[in-house]
C-alpha cells in the first residue's frame, strides 16, 4: 500500500512540476483586476509609477489631457500602465513590469495570437524595429478589457474593438 501511495505521489509531483506556473497566474490577474475595479480608482497621468507599484500622485510632464490645468500632480491614482503594473505585481508577488511606460512594459512580454484572460492588450504601433504604444489594458475575454482609460475616469471595463490602434495581445 505504501509503495502504491509513494508511486502515486511521484507521478503527481512529476505531472504538476511540468505545468507552467503562468497558466495559473493569468486567472489570478483577472480576479485581482476585478477586485481593484470595485475600489473606484481614479485615473492620474503618470500614477502608479512610484518606487512601489500602486496608486500614487501623477505627473504633468507630457500631459495632453482634456482637463486643464493638469490635475495629475494632485491626484492619487493610476494611469493605464500603472494599473497593469500594480495588478501584475500583486499576481506575481513582485514588480515584474517595472516603473516604465507602456513601451517599456511591452518589451518584457511576448505576443500571443490567442489571448487568455489576464494577458495584456496594447494599442499603438509595434513592429520589429519600433515600439510606440499609448495604451494598455488587461484582457478579460469576450472582447473586453479592464483599463485606466483617461483623465476624469475611473478604472473600468471597455470593449477592445471601440478603441483605435489595436497593436496586439501580449503575455508575460
Amino acid at each position: 500500500m505504501r509503495r502504491v501511495a509513494a508511486a502515486l505521489l511521484l507521478v503527481l509531483f512529476t505531472v504538476t512540476a511540468s505545468v507552467p506556473l503562468r497558466q495559473f497566474v493569468l486567472p489570478e490577474i483577472v480576479r485581482l483586476a476585478y477586485e481593484l475595479e470595485g475600489r473606484d480608482l481614479v485615473y492620474s497621468w503618470g500614477g502608479g509609477h512610484a518606487e512601489d507599484p500602486g496608486p500614487s500622485n501623477g505627473t504633468c510632464r507630457g500631459y495632453h489631457g482634456s482637463i486643464k490645468p493638469c490635475p495629475a500632480q494632485r491626484t492619487r491614482g493610476l494611469d493605464c500602465s500603472g494599473f497593469t503594473r500594480w495588478v501584475y505585481a500583486l499576481a506575481h508577488g513582485k514588480d515584474v513590469l517595472g516603473r516604465g511606460n507602456t513601451d517599456d512594459h511591452v518589451r518584457r512580454m511576448y505576443r500571443v495570437e490567442r489571448p487568455r484572460p489576464g494577458d495584456l492588450v496594447y494599442f499603438g504601433k509595434i513592429t520589429k524595429k519600433r515600439v510606440i504604444t499609448h495604451h494598455v489594458g488587461i484582457y478579460l475575454g469576450d472582447g473586453k478589457m479592464m483599463n485606466a482609460p483617461e483623465t476624469g475616469a475611473v478604472v473600468r471595463i471597455d470593449e477592445i474593438a471601440k478603441k483605435k490602434y489595436f497593436a496586439g495581445y501580449f503575455r508575460y
